[in-house]
């Protein structure tokens, strides 16, 4: 990869979900498209479906690209998959809202959050992924979920996966919505239409990842509790360690759990029939984000690590740069300067800068 600014992407882009300018999957990391609109430095958060992606960017610009048939991206440029990134913006009957604190994607569907706490969704959802009540299916436009969240509450945290969503409010309560037959948005396990709080926890949560048939709850990072709601597919709660005391982030795979402790070591649990989980000998991390099957770290020596599940290429050339367990996808030898990684579905991302800015 040539060392150019900029983000950098890799895998999965059969609907032109990395941006680069066409729909085939990539094995090595490709410059990403994007407007020429602001310096925008890393995104804050890469959230990705099935077929789209969602970058949230520090000052509150979103952009998408990938499938947008059913308008899951938020495009206001017509149906179709798009294969750059555009800026999403929600037409409201007032002034167009461009500016959002906290985005998430399920496998067909959006969720943003805007800074007044107003929650937007889009897309298809059949199970109760776009929270706007009873068998809606399909927001062919991004449409608010009303009297969502209760009056004088913030969102301060949002997550996503294959078919639910859960949202963390400023007082500690989390609510979910979208499928909950397994029991990943607490009782009674149904299908959940609209936002519903989850009762199970007896702390205040501020943090939320989702599996594919789980949802892991966090408090903060000096009390260490957590408790996971769910699914046990894959031990992801009976392997569960005790405590996650001094937290440094928190991910989630379809399958998976992962803890990074502030001395940069990572702690995992849960399946690993694709070498998911930490390997054994993996150096010290200062960053780790969660795929649906794999995981990409930022090393403290500033390499970027990616293992797992990579039969897109989101792993790299396993043949051209491996150890025995992980792949380097890059180097920061040099300048431009390592900044940020991101992972999604089947999908890796790198950014490429200068931290002085």
């Amino acid at each position: 990869m040539a060392q150019k600014s900029g983000l950098f992407a890799l895998g999965s882009n059969g609907s032109g979900q990395l941006g680069i300018g066409h729909k085939d999957d990539v094995s090595i990391p490709t410059k990403v498209s994007l407007p020429d609109e602001v310096d925008l430095g890393p995104p804050t958060i890469i959230a990705a479906g099935g077929n789209h992606t969602i970058l949230l960017y520090p000052t509150g610009a979103v952009f998408a690209s990938g499938a947008n048939d059913d308008s899951r991206c938020g495009l206001l440029s017509g149906k179709g998959s798009s294969v750059t990134f555009q800026r999403v913006r929600i037409q409201t009957n007032k002034e167009p809202i461009y500016s959002f604190k906290l985005c998430s994607a399920t496998w067909e569907a959006s969720t943003l959050v805007t800074y007044d706490n107003q929650v937007y969704t889009m897309g298809t959802g059949h199970k109760g992924e776009l929270g706007q009540g009873y068998n809606v299916v399909q927001a062919i436009k991004p449409q608010r979920i009303t009297g969502f969240p209760p009056p004088g509450l913030d969102i301060i945290d949002l997550a996503s996966c294959v078919g639910h969503t859960v949202a963390i409010l400023s007082n500690g309560e989390a609510y979910g919505w979208g499928a909950g037959r397994k029991g990943q948005i607490g009782e009674p396990t149904v299908a959940v239409w609209r936002p519903r709080m989850i009762s199970s926890p007896d702390f205040g949560v501020v943090r939320a990842v989702c599996g594919r048939e789980f949802t892991h709850l966090v408090g903060s990072s000096y009390g260490g509790r957590h408790t996971i709601l769910g699914s046990d597919k894959w031990k992801v709660n009976s392997a569960a360690v005790d405590d996650v005391f001094g937290w440094k982030a928190i991910g989630a795979s379809w399958g998976s759990i992962f803890v990074l402790l502030p001395d940069g070591s990572l702690r995992s649990w849960g399946r690993n029939d694709h070498g998911q989980l930490a390997p054994v000998d993996i150096p010290l991390l200062d960053h780790v984000v969660i795929g649906s099957e794999h995981a990409v770290a930022k090393s403290q020596d500033g390499r970027v690590l990616a293992w797992g599940w990579g039969e897109h290429g989101n792993c790299g050339l396993r043949a051209a740069h491996s150890t025995e367990d992980w792949n380097i996808l890059f180097n920061d030898i040099g300048s431009p300067e390592l900044l940020a990684v991101g992972a999604g579905c089947a999908t890796s991302w790198i950014w490429l800068g200068s931290s002085k800015r």
